[in-house]
């Protein structure tokens, strides 16, 4: 008989039980609490905790233990459980309930069921529990069976509880005070299990949208949607390496799951302004691209020079001419015209570094050759604009074109600070918008330094620019192996772009070999190299 005394005591338990439910986000680890719990207020050996599969029609396993066995499966036991045991039916195939099966009977009814003794107990079937025991030599006795209820009424699992124990390890049945135990703690249970499968509904439908977006970026672009999802992957290998440095000075960064979650989100959403971003200006893969390549335009213009230079020499030798001597000129020409082109041609592709002499060789070439425009002027070979893209330095991008480019940051902060966030996702603008910032103040859009930036967004600004040297899908460039990746990381270390703390990390964890290993070409993966 309960005393007084062990009766207030377990209703302590109780309430810190409720209380420490709440505050779990992992469903498994939330749906192993709920059995552990009520295996300790009744002093149970073993216990069943199913669930009501979306369809109502069947209790699907979800934790089992029996301490006395050693038996763990399911939650956080690592042991799978689906394998182990098959979903049992509300229903049989004529459709009437299953009340043979005392789970099922306690689904379909909603009523708690107390068994003293299930080898003495009628109206149920316990085939399968002699057949378990015949195997294990085991006892199954004493059985409370509870449905979860959630604030609607309705059964969304049930808890099964076997053999409650005395003091002396003697099994018993389970009293009254177990039972109202039980039946409070499953509704607490519910309620915390329904609160974070609602949670968990509304996150799945937050990320939805934002994938949403990021779909949207996609179908623009083809060349951004896969960095919209491997930046964020990025970030959260980077930041879970630095959660677990245990020396250094990031030694104190700790994440909780609600700090995952919402670095998660701020990787996610860190480009969402692309969508502001001209496709033509996100796809411009040579100099002179806009809706199409314009070199062909001058292509074009070259066979016309090559054309009137044929026209004059021809022109030339029925004047009287030496005829050797003009073919010989002509050809010199078109030589020259051929070259030319070429030169162009490369020129228009990018790179690194455009050397001042070739930018200075294609201003010659456009003063040097002559075009009549639609009117019949003579105009300079090169229009003005032509002229400003064909000399860029670096990239494939003017400087009009780059401010384009960087404006999606400026878009993506204004978009996420105009959200209201709750609490435990305010700071996803700060996270999100700062991957553009430098260490030295350099950055963009708001010049901050490394000490008025949180350790998420500089981490960010660190995925972002290994993503962007690795990256293969892009229409500029190749994806540069590792070795190269992360000597010019390096250099960006070394001139104050990237936090150096994490760069040693990254380096020093092998972030980026596991990232590699995930998400690059193997022929990139030159780790001899590194």
């Amino acid at each position: 008989m309960d005393t007084l005394q062990d009766l207030f005591r377990r209703l302590e338990q109780l309430n810190a039980i409720g209380a420490s439910l709440s505050h779990e986000r992992n469903i498994a680890r939330l749906l192993e609490n709920i059995l552990l719990a009520a295996k300790a207020i009744t002093h149970a050996d073993g216990g069943t905790l199913y669930r009501v599969t979306d369809d109502a029609r069947h209790l699907h396993f979800e934790i089992v233990r029996t301490d006395s066995l050693k038996i763990a499966f399911g939650g956080t036991s690592g042991e799978p459980i689906s394998a182990k045991f098959a979903d049992l039916p509300l229903y049989r195939d004529d459709g009437e309930p299953n009340n043979s099966m005392v789970a099922a009977y306690s689904a379909i009814h909603a009523e708690t069921v107390n068994i003293a003794d299930a080898y003495t107990a009628e109206g149920f079937d316990f085939s399968g529990t002699r057949k378990f025991d015949q195997a294990t030599g085991y006892r199954s006795q004493s059985f409370l069976t509870v449905p979860m209820k959630n604030h609607e009424n309705e059964v969304i699992g049930v808890l099964q509880l076997i053999n409650a124990t005395g003091e002396d390890g003697e099994v018993r049945p389970f009293s009254d005070s177990d039972l109202r135990l039980a039946e409070s703690l499953a509704s607490q249970a519910a309620v915390a299990l329904t609160n974070r499968l609602l949670i968990t509904q509304l996150e799945t439908l937050f990320e939805s949208f934002i994938n949403l977006i990021n779909m949207a970026i996609d179908e623009k672009s083809p060349y951004t949607g896969g960095h919209c999802q491997r930046v964020p992957a990025l970030t959260m290998m980077l930041a879970e390496a630095v959660n677990d440095t245990t020396d250094g000075p990031l030694a104190d960064f700790t994440m909780s799951d609600k700090d995952r979650y919402e670095l998660k989100i701020s990787g996610l959403l860190h480009d969402c302004g692309k969508v502001t971003t001209p496709v033509h200006v996100v796809d411009k893969a040579t100099k002179l691209q806009t809706i199409f390549d314009r070199i062909h335009l001058i292509d074009t213009r070259f066979e016309v020079v090559k054309r009137d230079a044929e026209i004059e020499a021809l022109k030339a030798i029925l004047a009287g001419e030496d005829r050797e001597r003009v073919q010989a000129g002509l050809q010199a020409r078109l030589r020259q015209a051929d070259e030319d082109r070429e030169f162009l041609r490369r020129c228009n592709v990018g790179g690194e570094a455009m050397q001042p002499d070739d930018q200075e060789q294609v201003r010659r070439i456009s003063s040097q050759y002559r075009w009549c425009d639609l009117e019949g002027r003579a105009v300079d070979f090169l229009a003005a604009e032509e002229l400003e893209n064909l000399t860029i330095r670096a990239g494939t991008l003017t400087q009009s074109e780059r401010e384009i480019i960087n404006y999606h940051i400026v878009a993506t902060i204004k978009m996420l600070e105009a959200l209201p966030w709750p609490k435990h996702l305010k700071n996803v603008p700060e996270y999100a918008g700062g991957h553009h910032e430098r260490m030295d103040g350099k950055g963009y859009p708001k010049g901050l330094k490394r000490d008025e930036m949180s350790v998420q967004a500089r981490v960010m600004g660190i995925a972002d620019i290994f993503e962007a040297l690795t990256a293969r899908d892009r229409p500029y460039k190749h994806g540069m192996k590792l070795s190269e990746a992360l000597r010019i990381l390096e250099n960006f270390r070394n001139n104050g772009h990237v936090d150096p703390d994490l760069f040693e990390v990254f380096v020093k964890q092998k972030v980026y070999l596991r990232y590699a290993e995930a998400f690059l070409d193997p022929a990139q993966i030159d780790v001899g190299a590194v």
